[in-house]
């Protein structure tokens, strides 16, 4: 069992131990679950770019940074026109 003491500014500081078991780092979420035997703290980790990677199959090959650009810029540019002309 590991303990805490909650500050003056109602903060609780989550032990080390626990910070390097759950790889917690600044910025992340915990929530608070309270139930009837007791009171839980869940991680809430946030997702980084790359857990991402592959998760979603692209229907074509990635067409490298210029060209993916390249058709960007051309979509908004036609974006934008079609706002113009409307009104």
């Amino acid at each position: 069992m590991v303990r805490a003491r909650l500050s003056s500014k109602g903060q609780l500081t989550i032990p080390i131990g626990i910070r390097r078991r759950y790889d917690l780092k600044t910025g992340d979420e915990v929530q608070f679950i309270a139930e009837e035997k007791g009171t839980y703290l869940v991680p809430l980790k946030r997702k980084r770019l790359m857990d991402l990677y592959g998760v979603i199959k692209a229907d074509k090959p990635w067409p490298g940074i210029e060209k993916a650009r390249q058709i960007a810029g051309k979509k908004r540019g036609e974006e934008l026109l079609r706002k113009a002309t409307r009104g």
